[in-house]
């Protein structure tokens, strides 16, 4: 225990990043205590990660068992599908209950003091804590900041929470609207067109960039349009943005072109989702007080050890992970910046090696990635002065996939031609989420594809959808 302080580590913020840095400092020996104003699991257990698996899980049942041409290739028929809505629904909310009460008893195990109520800074080493009935300060000798983020909504759309909604309430599945607009066709986008599709919804998807999907790989992207939107009851928009839209009965968006910003349509639709993205949640954290500035949209600034900055220098005893930094808004990249700042705290030098970090989509097919992009790759090479290499292999040749009857997919691996180093591996296709792990501990360890091509795979399996991209990688 730190001498003078309440606590050696108090952490603002009990999402995931903070619950796993809690774990990590209590098992380093850290009397550690977490702050959170909120729900206990923060974004990813209540709004995001998880309740948007359990939709996804039931949704994809339910599309699975509609489709009766896949199903008689299997040599099964089956009467009419139905589904009960608010069933699905409390499938999604009982989920959230029950991993938010595992990860708060396991808090509580390990002796971690949960305090509620909002955290701030409130000077070197200090922590105010405000409650409806009044506010305490606390000491530690480490404070880590993890206050995640919110939805972000775009200027011109009011939300109404009912009928325009953000991902937080999308989650809720309170109701089926018979034609719903999404804005934005990111992964947040793509899950909720994959949940409504399969439920009989009818949907507008309204991209503002000139291509759907534009943070993926395009071979990927391409895919996926022809596999997740093209055959289902999803009409798009591209390079268009939604610069008005009211809630209501109908909802009206009015529609612009985003170059030119000229008049181009006006929707009348049920409901509207906005899936424009997240931003961090950094307001009021009395960051001030240690003379700390946010960027300019917002983010707290971290080196890669996760020490917070000023001008560029790290601040003592002080570190945010998470969603607040900007670096990677995924559940499990916060976990990992949360692991890395207790170790720093506990003097052994480790940084997050952000490159490795996987992300998945989790429509049917899933989608997942780790690395960098083709595009990404050749720039990189041009001013490194390296050739990029990609090896492309097909779920139609392989075997455990055509034994499923889910045979569409992709693997494909950007590697520097000189030394064979994986750069970026990119899959779509069936528990594509699964297989990028391999890839990921590749990267991790700067594994070359002449290695990994000699590595052995069970047969059959999807996993050697990877192996034989390897094998091209090398034979190319």
């Amino acid at each position: 225990m730190s001498q003078g302080f309440d606590y050696d580590l108090v952490i603002i913020g009990a999402g995931v990043g903070g619950h796993g840095a809690a774990l990590h400092a209590v098992s380093c020996g850290l009397k550690t205590a977490i702050v959170e104003a909120a729900d206990m699991g923060g974004t990813c257990v209540n709004r995001g990660c998880i309740p948007s698996k359990a939709l996804l899980a039931a949704s994809g049942r339910v599309r699975e068992l509609k489709d009766a041409h896949h199903l008689k290739a299997l040599g099964i028929q089956l009467g009419g599908v139905q589904f009960d809505r608010q069933a699905i629904a409390e499938h999604a909310n009982n989920l959230v209950a029950k991993i938010q009460g595992d990860l708060t008893n396991s808090l509580k195990r390990l002796g971690v003091d949960i305090i509620r109520g909002w955290g701030k800074i409130a000077g070197v080493q200090k922590v105010a804590v405000v409650t409806d009935s009044g506010e305490k300060t606390i000491t530690a000798k480490d404070i880590i900041l993890a206050p995640g983020s919110v939805p972000f909504v775009p200027p011109g759309i009011e939300v109404d929470g009912k009928t325009v909604f953000t991902s937080d309430q999308g989650v809720k599945l309170e109701w089926l609207p018979d034609w719903v607009a999404i804005i934005g066709s990111g992964y947040i986008g793509l899950e909720f067109s994959d949940v409504y599709s399969a439920l009989g919804c009818e949907i507008t998807m309204i991209e503002a960039l000139d291509q759907l999907m534009p943070g993926f790989d395009r071979d990927i992207a391409k895919l996926a349009e022809r596999v997740l939107i093209t055959p289902r009851d999803i009409e798009t928009y591209v390079g268009i943005y939604a610069r008005k839209v009211i809630p209501g009965s109908p909802v009206v968006i009015e529609l612009a072109d985003f170059k030119t910003k000229e008049y181009v349509d006006t929707l009348e639709v049920d409901a509207c989702l906005v899936a424009t993205g997240r931003i961090p949640a950094t307001q009021n954290l009395g960051l001030e007080s240690v003379g700390v500035e946010l960027d300019r949209r917002n983010f707290i600034p971290v080196n890669d050890s996760m020490a917070v900055l000023s001008a560029g220098e790290p601040v003592p005893h002080l570190w945010a992970i998470g969603d607040s930094t900007g670096k990677m808004m995924l559940a499990h990249a916060a976990s990992a910046q949360g692991i890395v700042a207790v170790e720093n705290i506990c003097g052994r030098y480790k940084e997050v090696d952000y490159h490795s970090i996987p992300a998945a989509a989790f429509t049917h097919p899933e989608i997942s990635y780790v690395g960098i992009t083709e595009a990404q790759a050749k720039e990189k090479g041009t001013t490194e002065g390296f050739e990029v290499g990609v090896a492309k292999s097909y779920f139609k040749g392989n075997s455990k996939a055509l034994a499923e009857g889910e045979a569409d997919g992709m693997a494909k691996v950007i590697y520097r031609k000189d030394t064979g180093e994986v750069l970026g591996v990119h899959i779509i296709g069936i528990h594509a989420s699964d297989l990028i792990h391999e890839a990921s501990a590749a990267i991790a360890n700067r594994q070359s594809v002449h290695k990994l091509a000699h590595l052995v795979h069970a047969h059959p399996t999807l996993s050697e959808v990877l192996d034989e991209a390897y094998k091209r990688a090398v034979a190319s």
